[in-house]
């Protein structure tokens, strides 16, 4: 197969981006997207030419590392999928691939297709966490219903990718804050600090400049996991009782 590349590169979050042009040929279709950007880097630095820089790292759909916009959709035209996991037979011989970084504010670029998501970590931070003192119990020492451990298992499904800001109009982190706070909070574990995280992590992301939910949809349609988008009512059922606690 062969495709034309239309590339964003950027020297750094300060200097002016643009678009390059190049060409592969010869990809088998069963070659990942991102087995393709090596193909591609590999022949940049042949040709004494600068790689172009991607985030990557496990390449199995579970570090959330590999965050490209490909054709206009976050992690590229398939569905459920990130962007390591998809593979070229996605596409028709011939065609012209447009591939850029996360557009948000709160991910500024660091290179190329490189944002930084530092911002995440600082949500995580502020109460993305359980404090337990003394002795930690067996895993198994808490009853927990099915339904509740299944809801609970289906929120941490996320891997903080940042598709869902990426893809919503407003750059709003409603789904993954929502992901973090209700795998806690359907946990008795979780519980116990449930209206202090609420409150931490939706200031916490207030501060760092997302924006508020744009109620689309978007986030769930484009996350590689399908974290639905009724944890968001949970984080705001959350955020509404520690409110009226207070």
């Amino acid at each position: 197969m062969k495709f034309t590349l239309k590339i964003w590169r950027q020297k750094n979050a300060k200097a002016k981006g643009r678009f390059e042009t190049y060409q592969v040929e010869g990809i088998s279709p069963d070659t990942s997207f991102l087995e393709m950007l090596d193909i591609l880097n590999e022949k940049l630095v042949r040709e004494g030419k600068e790689p172009v820089a991607f985030d990557h790292d496990c390449r199995e759909g579970i570090c959330g590392m590999c965050s490209l916009y490909v054709n206009g959709r976050a992690h590229g035209p398939d569905d459920d999928v990130t962007t390591c996991q998809l593979h070229c037979r996605k596409f028709h011989d011939g065609d012209t691939i447009t591939i850029e970084p996360w557009r948000s504010a709160a991910f500024p670029v660091i290179k190329d297709l490189v944002v930084n998501r530092g911002a995440f970590d600082q949500i995580l931070q502020a109460g993305g966490f359980i404090n337990i003192g003394g002795i930690v119990p067996d895993a198994n020492a808490i009853p927990i219903s099915k339904v509740d451990a299944d809801e609970s298992m289906d929120a941490a499904a996320c891997i903080g990718c940042g598709a869902c800001v990426a893809t919503c109009k407003n750059g709003s982190a409603m789904l993954f804050v929502a992901a973090r706070v209700s795998s806690l909070a359907k946990l008795p574990q979780g519980r116990v600090e449930a209206a202090r995280r609420a409150k931490a992590m939706v200031a916490k992301m207030d501060e760092l400049g997302f924006g508020a939910c744009s109620n689309t949809q978007a986030c769930e349609a484009e996350c590689p996991k399908g974290v639905s988008i009724a944890h968001i009512a949970r984080l705001n059922r959350e955020f509404l009782l520690a409110k009226v606690q207070d």
